[in-house]
Formats: C-alpha cells, structure tokens, sequence
C-alpha cells in the first residue's frame, strides 16, 4: 500500500492565523496517524508579496505548534525550470497562448452583453476572463510579442477539455466529482512578472514530491478542477483530495492574515500554550479528537 504523503503550503504573505493553524493540523495529523509523511511547501513565486520574514514566522510557529515536517522545505521560487518544463509541454499541445490584456480591459470587459467575446461568462469567483486574445491571429500575436507588449501566458480551457477527455477526483468528504475544465475558464498560466502561476506550480510540485492526499480549505475546490484538468494534459497521477471547512469569526468572515488577534504569535504572546491553540482551532472546526 502506497505511504501516504501530505502537505501544507502557505505563502509568505503574512503570520498564520488560527485558521491557517487548523489547515497545517489536518495535513499534519493525518501524516502522522497513518505513519506518513509530512512535507512544507512555502508557496512565495508572488514575488512582490512574499516576504522572507514571513516564511520565517510561519516556521518558528509551526515548529511551536508542534507540527514539525519531514524533509526539506521545498520553495517555489527555487523551482522555476521545473515549472518551466511543465509550460513546454503544455505549449507543445498547442494548449496556451499570450494575453496581452490589462486588469483594465479586463474589467472593462465585464460591462459588455452577456456571452459576447467581450462579455461575462460566470465562475465561482465572478466574471472569467472572456478570450479577447484567443481570438488573435498568429501574426497579431508574433507583433505584439517582437514589440514587447507585456502579456501573460493562459490555458485555452476548451482545446485542453477536448484534449484531455473526461477526468475526475475524489474528495473524501464529498466523493468522486466529474471535473469541470471551463468551470474557471482561460486560467493564468505563466504570470506577467513570474514564469509560472498558482495553478501550474501547485500541480507540479505535488507530482513531484509525491503528494497523495491534499488537504486544504474548500475555497480551493474550484481550482481543483483545474489542477485535475493539468494532471490529465500531463500524465500526472491524481492525489485524492480533502477540502475541509474555513474557520470563521463571530461575524461569519473567515479568519485572514490581516486579523492581528487570530495570529499565532498574538495567541502566543497572550500567554497560551501550543496544545491550547490548537485544541482553540479544533473546537472552531468542531472537530474532536
């Protein structure tokens, strides 16, 4: 039976906070039960946002917390060409093309009639990006990339789905769901100022550290359709997921970095203990032990 292999992945971006704590616990706590492993992934190819401090702070208080990992840290920023090798391939399927559009023509976008080549198309998170530049020409694209428009590299979610067929994965709580390649539309690929995204980094490194279960919030379960989308293009295998709940505050909004009050360190400083912390995230969670 294959060894199971988790993992928590957070961004650099700011201090964990209780809910972040719960999402390391569950990765963590499953490792360990099934005698497993328990991988850290710092997840900083933002390299405007992602600050060296914070992956600091986010190791000291996971080590206080008691979740100490297996191996080495992998960071994202240190992994480029792998990343890299994935977007060839994916080029090579003739599944990508440049995007020379702004947040600006995008939003712009958003105004147009319904269903227009400039119009919204609806996804969980609201308008998807409308294909503008799918529809250039091979010579538009060539003089717009010779003149060094700055673009950003997107997946043609319609020639992916009839390249990959059907696909799906399991997720624990909710069973196997049929994937839904246009559900996020022309995803970002490759940024403008990073040779990658989210989406592609994410579904790289699990395959490389051979991740066979994800466990993150179900605010990800969107992208999951995504990244069960590249694992098919790519011949990946599909780790079984594990979305669980987003612990919120009494006003119903979930916890965030900005919550100075929910960060480990403030917990810490207040004078609790780690096994309070985490017994504090657990009983948010309703989850008993």
């Amino acid at each position: 039976m294959m060894s199971l292999v988790t993992r928590f992945a957070p961004s650099p971006t700011g201090e964990l906070h209780l809910g972040s704590a719960y999402s390391a616990w569950t990765g963590w706590h499953r490792a360990r039960e099934a005698g497993g492993t328990f991988l850290v992934r710092i997840e900083d190819i933002d390299i405007r946002r992602c600050k060296r401090q914070f992956e600091t702070a986010i190791l000291a208080d996971l080590q206080w917390l008691g979740f100490g990992w297996d191996g080495e840290i992998r960071r994202q920023s240190e992994h480029f060409a792998d990343y890299g090798k994935a977007l060839d391939a994916l080029d090579a399927q003739g599944l990508i093309y440049p995007c020379f559009c702004s947040r600006a023509d995008i939003a712009a976008s958003a105004g147009a009639p319904h269903g227009t080549i400039q119009g919204p198309l609806h996804g969980p998170d609201g308008p998807l990006y409308p294909g503008t530049c799918r529809s250039l020409s091979p010579a538009e694209r060539r003089e717009r990339l010779v003149a060094g428009h700055e673009h950003c590299l997107r997946l043609d979610a319609g020639r992916a789905a009839a390249q990959a067929g059907p696909y799906r994965f399991l997720d624990e709580s909710r069973g196997w769901i049929e994937g839904d390649p246009l559900l996020l539309g022309d995803v970002v690929i490759a940024r403008k100022d990073t040779p990658t995204s989210y989406h592609l980094s994410v579904v790289v490194d699990d395959h490389l550290q051979g991740v066979t279960l994800v466990t993150r919030g179900e605010d990800v379960l969107p992208s999951t359709h995504v990244h069960g989308l590249l694992q098919k293009l790519l011949s990946y295998e599909t780790p079984r997921y594990a979305h669980h709940r987003l612990l919120t505050d009494a006003a119903g909004r979930r916890f965030a970095k900005r919550d100075r009050a929910m960060t480990i360190r403030a917990m810490r400083e207040q004078g609790l203990s780690p096994e309070q912390v985490v017994a504090r995230a657990l009983a948010e969670a309703g989850v008993v032990v």
